[in-house]
């Protein structure tokens, strides 16, 4: 047993659970991160098919830049300088496209380069192009974990009750300025009556100020941070699933995995899903109020994704993402059914290589709803547990795949051309994966109704339980990556981690 007890175990290695990692084995407690599949990184995640890599989770990543926000956070915990990145089109990062309008909008780097892009598309309405940019900024400013300040007030619950497509409604009378505005919803999957605008400012800025991609694949951020780890003697587990929190005498006293392993441990941090994780701890401290509570929230939508290997010279690199709506209203593209799906696709080149002028494949995204794959779920594909879904399966994604390329070919004259191969993925995968029961993208559904139920605290009832990862405060690379700092702020004190944060990025100005 005392080879098996840790200071911190943390369950799950996707982003957050990595970084935890990272930042309590540099400040000398003994680690260890219990990872259930064979390669680490969660939506890090990459895989290859016929020679080329893709990304599962990661197409580009934003706050990368010298001091910004995620760039202070990986050069605090060592892994900046060894990342292989490129940025993206400065004149167009990513590109807002409509089934009717031949046109395409793109979004500038950068905020003045914003205006004046949306300008030339907009001439008249520079006057709501600019409120929206200071908007945007004055609400990222308010959020002081969002900005690594230690000191500042939390704020004002009006805040956190704002409606996204609301705000957007009465910022302009221009529909199609609106839709621009929010045409690439897809990245935190908005909803018309509940997405709140903090959730759309603090993932669109992040984009804004610089958007890079990762030129050696996204699981590089994963590989780096698990050398920080092993670097500091903390130790990662794979192929070891956890099934049970042990409770005793009011707190974990260690987790048990399939094998009936047991790990022990002073503090237990969970990446995991709060839902599953509830299911894994037996105890009368977490109430069932909570219980239900936390059980009866909303997750977001999930997709189906298709990794095309493209012909060899036969797309040329264009350095942009593009998002697509069928509908001239892109909050309606969520509610699409069997007869008119897709409404609406998101278009990420792999960038593997900084100076290709081809790329050599496109993942391309829409989304997919749980229950439209639901009669297969009691399946399980992975590279541990390998089983086939069935015929039936297989000709699903297929029809699918053929109608998503069939609305590419609209926008794009050629696409299904340049085809050599491609791969295809369901919320089924990204359930098995990534470990999330119903395959949703981004975790819980943030409310602007009741922004308090929506919320989950890193603190659990359980006194050395703590939580981390998308569902904690805001998904993506950048929210995750804030919200870890946050969940090792409980055990580390909030001052003294920003602090360190702070004086390691002032040592490399």
């Amino acid at each position: 047993m005392a080879d098996n007890k840790y200071d911190v175990v943390i369950i799950g290695s996707g982003l957050g659970g990595l970084i935890c990692a990272a930042i309590l084995s540099k400040e000398g407690m003994s680690v260890c991160v219990i990872e259930k599949n064979e390669q680490i990184g969660g939506s890090l995640q990459t895989f290859k098919r016929d020679g080329v890599t893709f990304d599962t989770g990661v197409h580009y990543v934003g706050g990368l830049e010298k001091g910004q926000n995620l760039y202070q956070i990986f050069n605090y915990c060592g892994i900046m300088d060894r990342l292989e990145l490129a940025r993206m089109d400065k004149e167009g990062f990513d590109v807002v496209m409509f089934k009717n309008d031949t046109k395409e909008y793109p979004y500038g780097m950068g905020y003045d380069n914003f205006i004046r892009i949306m300008l030339e598309h907009f001439p008249t309405e520079e006057a709501s192009i600019r409120k929206y940019c200071n908007d945007i900024q004055n609400i990222c400013r308010d959020i002081p974990m969002y900005n690594l300040k230690a000191i500042g007030s939390y704020p004002e619950p009006a805040l956190f009750m704002q409606s996204a497509k609301q705000y957007f409604d009465a910022l302009t009378d221009n529909e199609k300025l609106r839709n621009v505005l929010a045409g690439t919803n897809m990245v935190y999957a908005g909803i018309s009556g509940k997405t709140p605008l903090y959730v759309h400012a603090l993932v669109v800025n992040s984009y804004i100020e610089s958007a890079m991609k990762c030129t050696a694949g996204g699981d590089q951020i994963a590989k780096l941070l698990a050398r920080v780890i092993k670097e500091n003697n903390g130790t990662i587990f794979r192929k070891k699933k956890v099934t049970r929190f042990v409770v005793q005498n009011n707190e974990i006293d260690h987790v048990l995995c399939e094998n009936d392993e047991k790990i022990y441990g002073k503090t237990f941090i969970s990446n995991i899903h709060p839902s599953v994780t509830l299911d894994m701890v037996q105890t009368d401290l977490i109430r069932n109020v909570y219980r239900n509570r936390i059980k009866g929230l909303e997750n977001s939508v999930s997709i189906f994704v298709a990794y095309i290997v493209l012909k060899p010279n036969s797309w040329k690199y264009r350095n942009r993402n593009y998002y697509y709506s069928a509908q001239d209203d892109v909050w309606n593209i969520l509610a699409h059914t069997d007869d008119n799906w897709p409404q609406c696709f998101a278009i990420f080149e792999c960038a593997h290589g900084k100076h290709r002028e081809h790329t050599q494949g496109l993942a391309i995204l829409s989304y997919m709803r749980y229950d439209e794959v639901q009669q297969w779920e009691n399946t399980t594909n992975t590279t541990l547990e390998e089983s086939e879904r069935g015929e039936d399966y297989q000709q699903f994604k297929k029809r699918k795949a053929e109608r998503l390329f069939d609305e590419i070919e609209t926008k794009f004259p050629g696409f299904k051309d340049c085809i050599q191969s491609y791969y295809t993925s369901t919320p089924l995968s990204y359930r098995d994966y990534i470990g999330s029961y119903d395959g949703n993208m981004y975790g819980i559904v943030k409310d602007f109704n009741d922004p308090m139920k929506t919320m989950i605290a890193s603190k659990t009832k359980v006194p050395n339980l703590l939580l981390t990862g998308q569902n904690v405060n805001l998904h993506g690379v950048l929210g995750v990556s804030v919200s870890a700092v946050i969940t090792c702020t409980m055990l580390l004190g909030k001052e003294y981690l920003i602090n360190k944060i702070l004086a390691a990025n002032a040592q490399t100005d």
